[in-house]
């Protein structure tokens, strides 16, 4: 059977020797090289896009325009090639109007958008294979992308080959699903193959026009012993022939690199990183802006302090938020704050630091009041602006934040108050058009704020609204589709469930979502088809795995429901849910000791697990202990009196343990609850409140 590989060790071209020396299937486009020098974020990915999308568009454009936006994103130069369908305000916004930003997850779905877009191609060629080198040197993304192919993709439709000149991989996803899902061998240096040859200028040269990323010793030992100011001139000049290509992406890994080992590293060079830091911020790409703005901050000191605020300190400190490292954004904002006297620097550090403190620090740190305090300073100097426009738009985003904290601390009628205030106020300050990004972010936060409330027909309206002015933002259905469930309208649930699914990329929540009500509507086959997705996508999300066991045992099929519940406590071995499928599963298999145990272990982490209880009911009354059995189902109707099912097994225990009038009066009431069950009415017929009245 074939199998993913990782050649590691060696030099480039021993690799190259050990690689030709396979018998493989012809490779899909080129071998990449995913060091992220060359093009930052992306850089292997965007170059296969790049090779593989033309061809794609001639025999299967209904694959491009399925995932347009996942290659639109990593490969911008594609634009006017690929038709882009799916704009968003953030996607269309202005740096200055920018108030949203991407999530973590982003390139996490974007890449399995790909991932399913590469398979899907190829699995119509036949078996080919992907050659990517310098793996040790990739960006997050790239890495990110790498590991879900190699997770996600049948090797024998496209298989990965790996190549690094370490025995190791960066901690992280593409590390783990090597050592998972890929046959390593290593690769001995040759003894026999000679490396490039030349004069030390040519040599120097090809180092540099190599973008700084061989690992040949000659390249390597030339351009090191080049004397500093032809090296900075070699890179001037590949910086030059780079940027004259008009390829984005190159800005963000070769251009920067050589424009800060250029004549001119503290004005280009810091140019150059401010460009790359801005658009790899703005596009989700955190871990190369966190790299990128910390070379950046060498160049630009905080004697110009507004540069170094406004280009590089707050695109990193977002980063962190954002990938969950708060810690290292505030000592970001404490520096800020202790080298500068600019008040729209200490506005932005006070709000930030505000929402640190109620949103993204363990909960243990979490401190409302402090976020009130930094989050008020913010709205005070937001007052000082001596622009009336400039004024009233900062104050309505600094109350926002303010609305944030009210949420937090529970009281969503102040929330609301201040959200209704910015709304009002800036649709009569402002024109349609402006901050629009902004608005719709506000009508969002009250639809949210609705939804707290129990205000559900309020929350569908704003989420209506929010909807209208960004038509294409997928959370935004699934958000509404969500209150339309508690709503009990389940139809329009689904419709918003699916146009969040075509409008995003890959997206388990949305497809568990409507998984869900495909199983309240039983379609059981196409529950399953988005359960085995979701799992697919993220094979740790425990939900998907308690479902489709329910699922699964519902049909009779007792190994597949086991095996998704082992799989779903492997992930969560605390929880209520899986436990008590494992002892229903063992009562189906007649074993109502080991089953009742289970139930036992489901009660200890949920008391109030009314499946559990039902369950242990079941096992009590098959074991002869109808005294146990009755406490269990009469706990489980104080939970749940309105259930038919409940209160016919109690009726059934109380006929069981000689109690005619009691078992008269539960069937009674489940007739009342569900009169077309056709065992209620059976029993009803049989042992109904006539015979317990003679009884």
């Amino acid at each position: 059977m074939s199998t993913h590989l990782w050649l590691h060790g060696g030099l480039r071209r021993d690799r190259e020797e050990a690689l030709a020396a396979r018998p493989l299937p012809p490779r899909l486009g080129p071998v990449l090289d995913a060091h992220r020098r060359l093009r930052g974020p992306y850089t292997a990915t965007g170059t296969l896009l790049r090779a593989v999308v033309p061809q794609a568009l001639a025999v299967r454009p209904d694959l491009v325009t399925r995932q347009d936006m996942e290659i639109l994103s990593v490969t911008p130069e594609l634009r006017g090639v690929v038709p882009a369908t799916r704009e968003t305000l953030t996607s269309l916004s202005v740096p200055e109007e920018r108030t949203r930003y991407y999530s973590r997850l982003r390139t996490s779905r974007m890449s399995h958008g790909i991932a399913e877009f590469l398979r899907d191609f190829a699995a119509g060629l036949g078996p080919h294979t992907l050659v990517v080198e310098n793996a040790e040197h990739a960006d997050h993304t790239d890495a990110e992308f790498l590991a879900i192919v190699l997770r996600r993709v049948d090797p024998g439709v496209l298989r990965v080959v790996l190549c690094s000149g370490t025995d190791d991989l960066p901690e992280g996803p593409l590390r783990d699903a090597a050592q998972r899902h890929a046959m390593p061998q290593r690769v001995e240096p040759s003894a026999t193959t000679t490396g490039p040859q030349g004069d030390p200028l040519t040599l120097a040269e090809a180092y540099v026009h190599g973008d700084c990323t061989s690992d040949e010793p000659a390249l390597v030992d030339a351009y090191t012993a080049f004397a500093p100011d032809g090296r900075a001139r070699l890179h001037d000049a590949r910086a030059d022939e780079l940027e004259a290509r008009g390829e984005l992406t190159l800005r963000f890994g070769a251009v920067p690199y050589h424009r800060e080992h250029g004549t001119d590293p503290a004005g280009a060079g810091a140019a150059a990183l401010q460009f790359a830091v801005d658009n790899c911020s703005l596009l989700g790409f955190y871990h190369a802006t966190i790299e990128l703005a910390d070379r950046a901050r060498a160049l630009i000191g905080w004697d110009q302090p507004e540069r170094r605020y406004f280009m590089v300190t707050s695109r990193l400190t977002t980063a962190y938020a954002v990938l969950e490292r708060p810690q290292e954004a505030e000592k970001l904002y404490e520096e800020a704050c202790r080298y500068s006297t600019h008040p729209v620097i200490h506005m932005g550090a006070a709000y930030a630091t505000g929402m640190l403190y109620t949103r993204h620090y363990d909960p243990a740190k979490i401190d409302h009041d402090k976020a009130r305090a930094l989050v008020n300073q913010a709205v005070a100097f937001a007052s000082q602006f001596q622009d009336p426009k400039e004024r009233l738009f900062q104050g309505v985003f600094m109350n926002n934040g303010l609305a944030l904290v009210e949420v937090h601390q529970g009281d969503l009628r102040k929330a609301l108050a201040l959200l209704d205030e910015g709304i009002a106020t800036l649709d009569a300050a402002l024109a349609p058009g402006e901050h629009r990004l902004h608005r719709s972010v506000l009508h969002h936060n009250r639809a949210q704020v609705y939804s707290g409330l129990d205000q559900l027909d309020d929350a569908v309206a704003e989420y209506t609204a929010v909807i209208d002015l960004d038509p294409n933002y997928p959370e935004y259905y699934f958000d509404r589709g969500n209150v339309l469930r508690r709503l009990g309208r389940d139809d329009e649930a689904y419709d918003d469930y699916e146009t969040a699914i075509r409008l995003s990329p890959p997206f388990h929540e949305a497809y568990y979502n409507r998984g869900d009500i495909r199983a309240e509507r039983g379609d059981l086959e196409g529950a399953l088809a988005d359960f085995d997705y979701v799992l697919d996508l993220d094979p740790e999300f425990v939900d998907a795995y308690v479902n489709r066991a329910g699922l699964r045992l519902a049909a009779g099929d007792l190994d597949g429901a086991w095996a998704d519940t082992a799989a779903g406590l492997a992930v969560e071995p605390r929880n209520a849910f899986l436990h008590t499928v494992a002892g229903q599963i063992h009562a189906a298999h007649g074993r109502p000791a080991t089953a009742r145990a289970c139930f036992d272990q489901a009660l200890d982490e949920d008391p109030e697990h009314v499946a559990a209880l039902a369950g242990r009911a079941g096992a009590a009354y098959d074991g002869g202990d109808l005294a146990a059995a009755l406490a269990d189902l009469s706990r489980a109707v104080e939970l749940v009196p309105d259930s038919a099912e409940l209160r016919y097994n109690r009726a059934m225990v109380h006929r069981s343990a000689g109690r005619p009038a009691e078992a008269a009066a539960d069937l009674a009431a489940a007739a009342d609850l569900d009169p077309e069950d056709p065992d209620i009415t059976a029993a009803l017929a049989e042992y109904g409140p006539a015979t317990a009245a003679t009884a």
